[in-house]
Parts: C-alpha cells; structure tokens; sequence
C-alpha cells in the first residue's frame, strides 16, 4: 500500500525485515524443537538461535542465483551461523515456514485491526447517546420519510460497527494456525511433536490436517471480514455525504478553519473528502475479498497461484482497513451536527410526513384502507405543492380525528430507551 494510507505500526508488520523476521523465528523454532527429538544437540541450536542473521539486501542478492526466496533466506542464515547452520530448514518444506511466519503476522495485524474496529464502535456510541433524544427526519430513497432522531440513525451504525468487530475478532482468529508438516502435509520428514512445539511456542494453533498449505478459506474468510467491516465505514460514509449537501447540511465533517482548504479553486468550500476518501477506498477492500476467493482453489496439494496475489492483497487490506477504521473514527468522533438544520428539515414536508399515522386514524375510524390512503395521500400532495400544513388538511377532510395523537412525534420515539439500553451495553 502506498505511503498514504499506511499507518507507522500496521505497516511495520508487512516490511521485507517483518517479513524475514517472522521466518527466522519459525526456523529457530523448529531447530529448537528437534532437540527434545534428539536429532538436533542441544549447543547446536543454541547457536543457531544466538548467531543466525540475515539483511534484506543479502537475501534479495541470493534470490536473484536461486530464484526461490525461502531457498535464498536459508543460504544466508545458514552461512550466519557456520556448521550448525546445517540444522535451519531441517525436515521442512517452504510452505512450513511461510504460512506458519503469514500466521504470525497476520495475527499481529488482526490485533490492530481488532483495536482500530473497537475504537470506531465505541465513537459511534458516545455520539448516538449524545443524541439520543435529537429529533431529525429519516429518509428512504433519499426522499423525507417518518421522524426518528439522531442518535437513533447513529446507534444503528455503532451496532453493525460491533457485528464487524465480532466478525474481525473471529477471522483473525481462524488465522492463527500453522503447520509444518512438511511436503503434501504426509509429516514423513518432521513428526507432529515438531509441529506442536513449534506452534506452542509460537501462539498458534496446528492446522487440523493440512495439504502443503494451509487451507486459503481461512484467509478468504479474513478477507471477508475486512471487506464487510470497510462496507460498514463506507455506509456510515455515504450517510455522512449526503447530510454535508449544501440543501440538507445537517451534519459535516470537522473543518480546520484557516489551516485546511476545502478547493484550490473555490475558497468557500467544505467538503466532505474523507468520507469520500472511505467510500474509495473500501471499494478496494471488496476487490482483495474477490482475490481472497480465488485463492482457496489450489490444484491437488498445492500450487503457487495464490502466492503472488498474497503478497499484495494482505498487506493491502490490513493496512487500508486499519487506516480507514482511524480515519472513521476521527469522523465519527468530530462530527459536527447541526441541530438547528434537523428541525427546519424535519418542517419540509409541511407535516406530510406523518401520513402513515393519519392513515391508520382513518382505517381505525372505519374508512376502508385504500380510501383512507387516497384522502391521505391527496391531503399529503396539496401539502408539498401549496405549502399549506398537512395537519390543516387532514383535519378539514376528516374533523373527528384526534389530531394531536396523530400528530405526535413522541410516538416515534417510544422504543429509544430499550435501544439505548442495548447500547449501552456495549459501552460495558
């Protein structure tokens, strides 16, 4: 990922240093637990664990005579430590050290992530309590539909927010698991004991029964979960551009007045370009998740082709989910609410919005359910056209309505506080 949407601490996990890193401490690893197998002496892996050392350069030099980077990783370490170098890569085969060393980076990077989605789900529901009671208009197709309030909109973000840290939590999960039972998985050069002590050691679990590889469905379904938790970010996103609409601007995104510029041509612009930034950018997670799919159909044992594709999109869409989750909750947590504009909003209909109330008065007075609809609707019409309130209108049409209860928002808000009790929950 390029330098702008890579975080310090996330992109630190996916340099060719991590990498290598990871590698070296499966190998040692592995050299430590054939000694309890009695095959490797006790001093030898004892240097081999003080000794052994490599640099990117040296091991990207070797690449380029052996045209295999594990194979050019092991001839540098092993030529670090002298004779007991002999011992690194003992019994295994490539696949053993890279999915074991993907395991462990992947599990540092899910622990950010899980971070990042915790972070943004706690903003949403200080924000949601903040306007708990905040009366705004709710929209279906774009288009004024029934009052809710604000921080009803907001606690249904915090809440898909905690399902998508449920669901990070769980793949990241699945994904620290290792295996080094060696070539199509047979354990015929390295015995389980190896693996398990190996996979102690390291805080992972054993593949329950691996080919060459570890099984892709537990990357593809990583994937997945990034994917859905950046489609989570990209709804809230998309919410937040269509309130910043000069015509509704009910909310925005926090401006820094007199340091940020909104255009390089239009000095009167605020726009909402990091929303814009996450809904761009979350096209690309679905895109990895794709990838991610490809890559579980590998040929009998194993094949390659989802090497190349790894190298790229896990990397990628750790690193741009973990920026998106900081970038969200910096929006969520900055967000500036215009409440004035919610309630002139809410006036824009002329009452109309309280059709469906007046509709089911009518049908409880006795009127059928399709006339009832077609006074409602004809009352609702003349009040977007003339301007005339609908609540005049209703009640010239049908006078012995009680248009007070019909006319209530405090109907509408009659099941926030068993809402607000779920949500608060999470905060706990």
């Amino acid at each position: 990922m390029i330098g702008r949407y890579t975080r310090p601490v996330m992109g630190a996990i996916w340099t060719p240093q991590a990498k290598f890193d990871s590698w070296l401490a499966v190998e040692l690893a592995a050299t430590e637990a054939w000694v309890a197998e009695g095959i490797v002496p006790a001093e030898d892996a004892k240097r081999c664990r003080e000794t052994a050392a490599f640099t990117v350069e040296a091991v990207d030099e070797r690449e380029k005579v052996t045209d295999h980077d594990v194979a050019a990783f092991i001839d540098v370490v092993a030529a670090s430590i002298g004779d007991e170098g002999r011992w690194i890569h003992y019994g295994l085969t490539s696949s053993d050290v890279l999915d074991t060393a993907l395991a462990v980076q992947l599990g540092a990077a899910g622990e950010i992530l899980v971070e990042g989605a915790l972070a943004y789900r706690n903003a949403l529901v200080e924000r949601a309590f903040e306007f708990r009671d905040t009366l705004c208009v709710g929209r279906t197709h774009g288009v004024h539909a029934e009052p809710t309030t604000f921080g009803l909109r907001l606690a249904g973000f915090a809440f898909e927010a905690d399902r998508n840290l449920e669901r990070l939590r769980e793949a990241v999960d699945a994904c620290r698991v290792g295996k080094l039972s060696g070539a199509v998985g047979t354990y015929a050069s390295t015995p389980p004991s190896v693996e398990a002590r190996v996979m102690d050691s390291l805080g992972l679990d054993r593949e329950e029964i691996a080919t060459q590889v570890v099984p892709r469905d537990r990357h593809a379904n990583l994937l997945s979960a990034i994917a859905l938790a950046g489609a989570g970010i990209e709804r809230f996103a998309t919410e937040i551009r269509h309130l910043q609409r000069t015509e509704v601007r009910e909310a925005e995104e926090p401006f820094a007045t007199g340091a940020q510029k909104g255009s390089s041509a239009m000095p009167h612009k605020r726009n909402p370009i990091r929303s814009e930034r996450l809904t761009g950018l979350a096209r690309l997670l679905r895109g990895y998740a794709q990838t991610g799919l490809e890559n579980v159909a590998l040929w009998h044992e194993r094949d390659i082709s989802h090497s190349g594709a790894e190298r790229v999109i896990l990397p990628d869409a750790t690193i741009t989910l973990d920026y998106m989750q900081s970038l969200a909750t910096s929006l969520a947590s900055g967000l500036v609410v215009h409440e004035d504009r919610l309630r002139s909003n809410l006036e824009a209909t002329h009452g109309a919005l309280f059709s469906q109330r007046a509709l089911t008065a009518l049908v409880e007075s006795g009127m059928s359910r399709d006339e009832a609809y077609r006074v409602v609707q004809s009352a609702a019409q003349e009040a977007f056209d003339t301007g005339t309130h609908f609540r005049e209108l209703i009640g010239a049409g049908a006078p012995d309505l009680d248009l007070d209860a019909v006319f209530d928002y405090d109907a509408y808000l009659a099941h926030i506080p068993e809402v607000f009790e779920r949500l608060e929950a999470l905060r706990t």
